[in-house]
């Protein structure tokens, strides 16, 4: 019995650094889908200040200033959604980033 004792509760951690993984795994997804959408909101704001500067558009800034407003957004949000997942331990240490894990009783390693 305290064999299979030993195993489930390995399992169960196994599962939970798996769960972790994929929360890590998710977030940086969304941080590089997040920064896409930033890059792209600044080239339309290099556009359009280059389309108002080089005579093309004649007034821009109401363009401009929609897409300042937009960029203020979501540096806004990135600062907090990255406050939210320091408060809540999503971030890895240096060990579990680098895949060190620590060794299970038995010298036994996944």
């Amino acid at each position: 019995m305290a064999l299979f004792d030993k195993v489930k509760e390995q399992a169960s951690q196994v599962a939970k650094k798996a769960q972790e993984a994929g929360k890590a795994g998710q977030a940086k997804i969304e941080d590089a889908q997040a920064k896409r959408k930033f890059d792209g909101m600044l080239r339309d704001l290099g556009a359009a200040v280059y389309a108002e500067k080089s005579g093309e558009v004649s007034d821009n800034s109401a363009e401009i200033n929609r897409i300042v407003g937009e960029l203020k957004a979501a540096e806004a949000e990135r600062e907090a959604a990255s406050a939210s997942s320091a408060d809540m331990g999503t971030t890895m240490t240096k060990d579990e980033s680098a895949g060190e894990t620590e060794t299970p009783e038995g010298g036994f390693t996944l």
